[in-house]
Order: C-alpha cells, then structure tokens, then sequence
C-alpha cells in the first residue's frame, strides 16, 4: 500500500486494554477523514489494532514496561500491513495519566526514540483525547461518561476540569453512579423504606437475583464501578414509568450538566460535545440533560461528538506532526516531552 504523507500513531489506553490507530497526517487534505474545521492538519487511519489486557497499574502508576510490552510488536505489525515507514509522531492518551502518568512521562520518550525512532511525543489525559476526539482543537466543553464521569473545557489558553474523581468521591451522573442509585432505591423498596422502587427491584432480582444476597455480589468486586453501571441501563428503561427511576435519570442530566457548566469556556457559541457509552441511553437521559443545558449555558450550541479518544489520539499525533498543535500543555493533562529538546 503506498504510504502517505507523515505516518502517525495514535494510542488509548483504558480499562478494556489498548487500542491503536495507525494513520497519516497532511495539512493539504483538506477532504481526509477524521479532519476537523480547526485549521490543523488531516488524519487519515490507515490501519487499527487491539489489545484487550489492561495495562497494568501499581504502587508507581502506570507501569511504562507493560504498555510498550503490547505497544511495540502491535505496531511492527501495522508498519508492516502498511508497507510504511516508522511513525513521525505518537500521541498516547490513558486512563489515569493525570494522576498515575509520572513512570510514563519519564520513561516513554527514551523507550520510543530508540525502538522507533520518534522524537515527537504527546502523552494526554483519556479526557484529553476524548476532547480531541470530540472537538478537534477547537475551544469548547466535553462531557465525557461511560462507568465515570468527567468534564473538560478549554479556551485554547488552559484547561478546565471538572469530576472525573471516581465512584466514591464523584462522577457524579455518570453510569457507575446512576446504577448505584438505582439499586439503592431497589433495597428501599425491599425494605419497606420510603424513596423505594418496586419496578427497580423486580429488575435487580432479576439481572442480580435476591436482594439479600446483594452485598455479596457488589462490595467484594474489584470491578465494582463497572458492576454498578451494569445496571443504568435498567434504571433508564424504568424511567418511563417509575417516577424514581426517572427522577434518578434527571438527578444525573442536572449533575452532568453542572460538571458541563464548570468547565465550559467564556466564548460566544461555545460548543458542548458529549461522548462515551453512557449516552447511547438515548432519550431518558438526553431530554434532561438537553434542558437542563439550554437552560444554564443559553449562549452554547448542544453538538455531537465529531469522533472517539482514538480519533482524538490521532488528531494529536498528526497535529504534532505538523507543527498545528493548538490546544494547550499542561504538566498532567497534556504533555509534549520532546518539545524540550527543539
């Protein structure tokens, strides 16, 4: 296959393992896939691949030797389909890397440069690349929520965050939260206490089985935030006819709406985009939140999210690439190693 023009990677790395984008970056394309209308370059994907184990977190953080355990030979292998040559610049977004990226942003650059040869680095936030993904390099707000929640607006100056704090401490409307509501109320119902729900216990026994068996079933479970969010869908499809339902799924639009409004920039038209699983709930949901959002942000336009993290991993690298990186750095959100030594 003949190459293109500048060979990038783009990399998002999560809970479900890593996903890798191979593409090719040219300002001139104007008619590229995934380009975005914010005058940086377009991206191309020429080839993908998956790896579905996580990569693994321990007392350090993110452990730099198991990424690139199941980085490299991922990308030896698209280099090869593609009969290209090494990529000018790699952008790696993951989960975590804010808060547990340091062994990453240590040890990343030298690891790259010498099995690779790429000197054009950037490490992001998964919100970052959700944002990317979302938007391009445009000002605006992303919401971005699936089992958690996060917010994250931009200027083009600095970055604004908002949640994003896990099951315990916030991501507050997000899957993880909406299910443990749900099953809350479902125990009420059970117990006889005000505030329950007897549909939302029907389906609980149903997906879970018996409500006394519950604590069981969730608190031993490392992956809990995720076992909670096994149930929003439930809760939403309740929300038809069961008023806690409902008022549960509106307590959420309200919480994502205010996460919306912290971070959202004081531009004209702002663009609010919102991405992740947690919206194909479809209506239950999105009425509220809609309202909720015209009534608060009257000046911002409601979009939809232009791509993913891995389209916004690649919008990085190929922005890096060509020197058209506009949104802005930050030691834990965004970071562009090499720019030190140029």
């Amino acid at each position: 296959m003949a190459t293109a023009v500048s060979p990038v990677l783009g990399v998002d790395s999560g809970g479900s393992g890593l996903r890798i984008a191979l593409g090719s970056a040219d300002p001139a394309a104007d008619g590229a896939a995934d380009a975005s209308a914010d005058g940086a370059a377009a991206v191309r994907t020429i080839g993908t691949a998956v790896s579905t184990e996580p990569v693994r977190t321990g007392p350090s953080g993110i452990d730099p030797a198991h990424l690139l355990e199941q980085l490299l030979p991922a990308v030896e292998t698209l280099l090869a389909r593609a009969g290209t040559e090494a990529p000018t610049a790699v952008a790696i977004g993951a989960a975590g890397m804010a808060t547990l990226g340091d062994g990453l942003r240590a040890e990343l650059p030298a690891a790259l440069e010498s099995a690779l040869g790429v000197r054009r680095l950037a490490l992001a936030a998964d919100a970052v690349t959700a944002y990317a993904g979302a938007l391009g390099q445009r000002p605006g707000a992303v919401v971005a929520a699936g089992t958690g929640m996060i917010a994250l607006g931009t200027d083009l100056v600095t970055w604004q965050r908002a949640d994003g704090w896990g099951h315990l401490l916030g991501d507050c409307g997000g899957g993880a939260w909406i299910g443990r509501a749900g099953l809350e109320a479902a125990m009420r119902a059970y117990d006889g206490r005000r505030g329950g729900s007897a549909a939302l216990l029907s389906r609980m026994e149903a997906v879970f089985g018996p409500a006394p068996d519950m604590p069981g079933l969730v608190y031993p479970r490392t992956d809990r935030p995720a076992v909670l969010a096994s149930f929003a869908p439930e809760v939403a499809r309740c929300a038809s006819h069961d008023p806690v339902a409902a008022e549960i799924v509106n307590e959420a639009a309200r919480h994502v709406a205010d996460a919306a409004v912290a971070v959202c920039p004081q531009v004209e038209g702002c663009e609010v985009a919102l991405t992740g699983g947690l919206f194909k709930m479809g209506d239950p949901l999105l009425v509220p939140l809609r309202a909720e959002l015209a009534d608060r942000l009257p000046g911002a336009r409601t979009v939809s999210a232009e791509g993913d993290p891995l389209t916004g991993a690649l919008r990085i690298a190929a922005a890096l690439a060509t020197g058209s990186l506009r949104l802005p750095r930050d030691g834990r959100l965004l970071t562009v190693p090499t720019e030190q030594d140029e």
